[in-house]
């Protein structure tokens, strides 16, 4: 085993964990830092582990959607929220495996924070050694939030989350939802409102 050395770095008012020595390849080598949240901090992805592309970014936006729109493209592995002024900030995310993904418009009906998982009855038959419920925290599949997706007053069961497994963005591994790191789900929680249409493609 490498040994691995740590030292607290405040920027921005975020808790970074300054790396040096050389880290496992495990799960917590993909992690930098966190930001203080409740009841548990978010942990930060190391942005080198994740391929360029599926790094936020600002984009150019020239469609017709107004401004708090979610789109997205499930092939390309893109989400989009449409700013004013002609752009956009693109993330990177996970979508459905084959024959559990999902398209049309939908609309954010919920939110929450540290949300619990509750699979569903199909996924409990296709595996049923999953539990019944799982509360939130840091070893949820929901990641530190969720955007519950409705559709004529009825809810899909899909939803945009958080991640535990940051090695799954810009593939197709979920059981439909969609999944982001928990900082990027974090920044689109804190900006969007119930309400917001969302659009997949």
């Amino acid at each position: 085993m490498n040994s691995l050395s740590r030292r607290s770095v405040i920027v921005g008012g975020i808790s970074f964990l300054a790396l040096s020595g050389h880290a496992e390849a495990s799960q917590k080598s993909w992690y930098i830092g966190r930001i203080p949240d409740k009841p548990f901090d978010i942990p930060l992805v190391d942005k080198t582990r994740i391929p360029q592309q599926f790094r936020r970014q600002t984009v150019p936006y020239l469609g017709r959607e107004t401004a708090g729109t979610i789109l997205i493209n499930k092939q390309e592995r893109f989400l989009c929220y449409v700013e004013d002024a002609g752009r956009a900030i693109r993330f990177g995310i996970a979508v459905g495996r084959d024959g559990q993904r999902w398209g049309g418009e939908a609309i954010v009906e919920r939110r929450a924070q540290w949300p619990t998982w509750t699979p569903t009855a199909n996924m409990r038959r296709r595996n049923p050694s999953l539990p019944q419920r799982v509360p939130g925290g840091p070893n949820n599949p929901l990641g530190a939030r969720a955007l519950y997706l409705y559709r004529n007053g009825q809810d899909t069961l899909y939803r945009i989350h958080g991640t535990n497994e940051p090695w799954t963005i810009g593939k197709a591994a979920s059981s439909g939802c969609i999944r982001m790191l928990n900082e990027h789900i974090f920044e689109l929680f804190g900006t969007v409102r119930n309400g917001a249409r969302v659009i997949v493609v």
